[in-house]
């Protein structure tokens, strides 16, 4: 079979830098020409890699969007793709750039100008995922036994992920990162709240003003150094410690191994600070992690990338290609944050109707909202080999239940991982040809987890990334 070329794009907007990289993907069937065809993609290449330039602001609570959209049409051009080409890959805003007044306005505006984006508006949890994937943590530890964190450290967070067998399982968040102080002329210009909040136990703390070189800043580095080991070896067990942000760590083996990546991570294993040309703690905080004598215990392993791996993990490492036997209503697509449930089907009994009803009643209570009902995706893992009869009953039930519901705005969504997508799809449609459907296989979620599908692709795929909220392993 013919190989087809996509195009992908990935956009960070961090808390002190913005980057973008230019992707493209080979698809190919991979499947035996006596076989059902499946779509994988065969090699990924990085056709453009942007210079790293601070986050433009037009104060300190917002963006400057015009500044971000000139910078990202600069690089398609430098590239040589134009939007309208890039068919898939992820735009995200991260750290302290996700807090301000138009972060939402900013990815989605920029989402819908700058290529047929799956947008992935990052929470930290997911942020910490993609930084582990370009990286490159996560084939590593596909590699090993080891339990391995990724710690990634840019401006303003440090978005831990650990995994094990290239599986996530654990997250956490810290405010630890390198302009949480900024400094002018020697001296402090800006403190970051969740700093001035950690020093409000203080007796002296610091104050704008006070000079760069004051004693109790290395006091503060220290503090968020230790705050971070303290993170790794699952000591730190107070939800409303100052630095934290979300949830408390949440993987239960010892950690192994750690790597760095972020902006930080360049000083740390390249002893080279060229990418980071602020005056700020970031520095110094890399020369304190380097020395920490806790942090020595663990291995140290080195990353693919360190500034970029974030933007490389969202251009890259986020797509994933449907089953080609699939049956969608390319009306509604592309469609964007779609909840995942998933609805265990007992293989013993095959009772579709019971076991859908009980489904789709417990995820309209998960993700509907104030009475108002919302799309989601109903997950098929674990189905039985079907009869015809089976599939049919099947397809009855998910109309019973679904079809009354569903319009243009809200379809009927089926994802499957195996490969049954479309007869189950060709049967609803046959029963009912009125109800929109996006019946798709070989995906694995679960419960929890948000996926975005694209159009589809000349050779009959859908792109999905696959926005991992949930932790597959045990």
């Amino acid at each position: 079979m013919k190989t087809e070329k996509i195009y992908s794009a990935g956009i960070d907007i961090g808390t002190s830098t913005t980057k973008m990289v230019v992707s493209s993907f080979l698809l190919k069937n991979v499947a035996g020409i006596t076989h059902v065809p499946r779509i994988e993609i065969i090699e990924k290449k990085v056709l453009h890699q942007s210079p790293i330039i601070k986050t433009p602001f037009i104060n300190h609570e917002i963006i400057d969007m015009a500044k971000i959209e000139q910078f990202i049409f600069q690089q398609y051009q430098l590239a040589q793709i134009s939007p309208a080409e890039i068919s898939t890959g992820a735009i995200i805003i991260t750290g302290e750039s996700a807090t301000k007044e138009n972060a939402s306005e900013v990815i989605h505006a920029i989402s819908d100008s700058a290529g047929h984006f799956l947008v992935a508006t990052a929470g930290p949890d997911l942020e910490g995922i993609i930084a582990a994937k370009g990286a490159g943590t996560v084939q590593q530890s596909k590699n090993t036994a080891k339990v391995i964190a990724n710690i990634d450290i840019g401006g303003g967070t440090a978005n831990i992920a650990v995994m094990q067998f290239g599986e996530v399982i654990g997250t956490c968040t810290l405010h630890v990162g390198g302009r949480l102080i900024e400094f002018h002329n020697g001296r402090i210009q800006s403190i970051s709240p969740p700093i001035k909040k950690l020093m409000g136990k203080w007796s002296h703390p610091l104050q704008l003003g006070d000079s760069a070189s004051d004693a109790r800043v290395a006091q503060l580095i220290q503090e968020l150094v230790s705050t971070l080991v303290k993170t790794l070896n699952g000591q730190l067990t107070d939800e409303h410690h100052p630095l934290l942000l979300g949830h408390l760590p949440n993987w239960v083996k010892p950690v192994d191994a750690i790597v760095f990546s972020g902006g930080v991570a360049s000083c740390i294993y390249e002893n080279d600070c060229t990418q980071r040309q602020y005056d700020d703690i970031g520095e110094s905080l890399a020369k304190m992690l380097v020395q920490h004598e806790q942090l020595q215990s663990f291995l140290w392993l080195q990353p693919e990338e360190t500034a970029r791996a974030t933007v490389t993990g969202a251009g890259m490492q986020t797509t994933e290609i449907s089953g080609a036997t699939i049956q969608v209503d390319e009306d509604v697509l592309p469609l964007k944050n779609v909840p995942v449930f998933n609805c265990h089907m007992n293989t013993a009994t095959k009772a579709f109707d019971e076991t859908v009803k009980m489904a789709v009643e417990r995820a309209d209570a998960l993700f509907s909202t104030q009475g108002n009902r919302s799309p989601f995706a109903l997950y098929f893992s674990e189905l039985p080999y079907l009869s015809f009869h089976d599939v049919h009953a099947l397809g009855e039930a998910i109309l019973q239940h679904l079809a009354t519901r569903c319009s243009k705005e809200i379809p009927i969504i089926i994802v499957i991982q195996s490969d049954y997508a479309k007869i189950i799809g060709q049967t609803i449609q046959a029963i009912n040809s009125t109800v929109p459907i996006i019946c798709i296989d070989q995906i694995k979620v679960e419960t929890g987890d948000y996926i975005d599908i694209g159009e589809v692709l000349p050779s009959g795929v859908v792109p999905v990334v696959v926005k991992t909220l949930a932790f597959h392993s045990k």
